[in-house]
């Protein structure tokens, strides 16, 4: 099953350590796993782009749709047996220590 993993900062999470937080590790572990599938960085939320249809209308907004001290800072899709499997997953990822990952399954139209 496929899982999407939202990677986002948190403000009130440990601080990040460039020696401690290698995502080149946990992206090697994962593809020697073959379960991962795609993944990359996001640009900031200062380049987001939010669009809406209301009444009929295209609404474009430009910069972060939210207040909010935390962003999406990147993803990934993973191929996992289970939730126990993708949850292991992505507690190795270094934003579960210094950020938090939201793990979702894919839903297939």
């Amino acid at each position: 099953m496929e899982y999407m993993m939202f990677v986002a900062t948190d403000p009130e999470a440990e601080p990040y350590d460039k020696d401690h937080d290698n995502i080149e590790d946990w992206i090697t572990d994962v593809e020697a796993r073959g379960a991962h599938v795609r993944g990359d960085r996001l640009r900031p939320v200062e380049d987001a782009t939010l669009v809406r249809v209301r009444n009929g209308e295209v609404l474009v907004t430009d910069g972060p749709f939210t207040e909010s001290k935390e962003w999406i800072a990147g993803y990934d899709v993973i191929e996992a047996a289970d939730l126990d499997e993708a949850i292991e997953i992505a507690s190795k990822h270094p934003m579960a220590r210094f950020g938090r990952i939201e793990l979702r399954p894919v839903w297939p139209l």
